[in-house]
């Protein structure tokens, strides 16, 4: 079950004086999630957005561990941008750029993404715990930004929870599902056939499904053979 609902930094973590928020979560995930992506870069270099970054954590510990990736952290969110930054002067790592100030429920996305300050073509987009937490358009917008942005080998992760055939994979997922539904009508978990079909209005498939710890998944989805 997917574990933040709440903006970060107002979820009783601790913030540190440089602006650096904690994920309770990202202690949890971010090996299992990484053993996933490294299976994708391993010996590949490119561009890799991480659409809704969050605290930034997860990309610091990503950077660190694939030298040849540039990272392009993102958020629309103005606290978790500073905290991305901050994480990012923390690390010091050359290979994470500054945080892209991305708004997924725009399929253009961001002006960076055009004027030339960010990346012409990505190799992959990694997204996790965003698309039950929001509207569908902002599910939408990501998928047609991937499609448009991802070159003919790239790849969109999705982590998070997700329904399967109309069913939830289990009873907590289904709890989860219905406080996200009570809090906002417009929120709740996403059923992969319905990520299916919007992945096919993007010129994308599903090409793989890997089981994650608490009853997370991680979809892949890649270019269609004919595009």
């Amino acid at each position: 079950m997917a574990e933040y609902v709440v903006e970060f930094g107002k979820d009783g973590r601790p913030v540190e004086p440089d602006g650096r928020l904690d994920a309770a979560a990202f202690h949890r995930n971010h090996q299992p999630i990484w053993s996933v992506l490294q299976t994708f870069l391993a010996g590949k270099s490119g561009d890799v957005v991480e659409a809704g970054s969050g605290t930034g954590q997860h990309v610091v510990y990503f950077a660190k561990h694939s030298p040849d990736i540039t990272w392009w952290p993102s958020d629309l969110n103005e606290n978790h941008l500073k905290s991305i930054e901050a994480w990012r002067a923390y690390a010091s790592l050359p290979n994470i750029r500054p945080p892209l100030r991305i708004d997924l429920s725009d399929p253009a996305w961001c002006p960076a993404m055009h004027d030339g300050s960010g990346p012409a073509e990505l190799l992959a987009v990694f997204c996790a715990n965003v698309i039950h937490i929001a509207p569908w358009r902002v599910a939408e917008g990501l998928f047609a930004g991937a499609g448009r942005y991802l070159g003919s080998d790239g790849r969109l992760f999705l982590y998070g929870p997700f329904k399967r055939d109309g069913k939830h994979t289990a009873m907590s997922n289904a709890v989860f599902d219905t406080s996200l539904r009570e809090q906002d009508a417009e929120w709740g978990v996403r059923d992969i056939a319905d990520l299916e079909k919007l992945a096919g209005t993007a010129g994308l498939v599903l090409v793989q499904t890997v089981q994650m710890p608490a009853n997370n998944m991680i979809l892949v989805f890649g270019r269609t053979a004919d595009t």
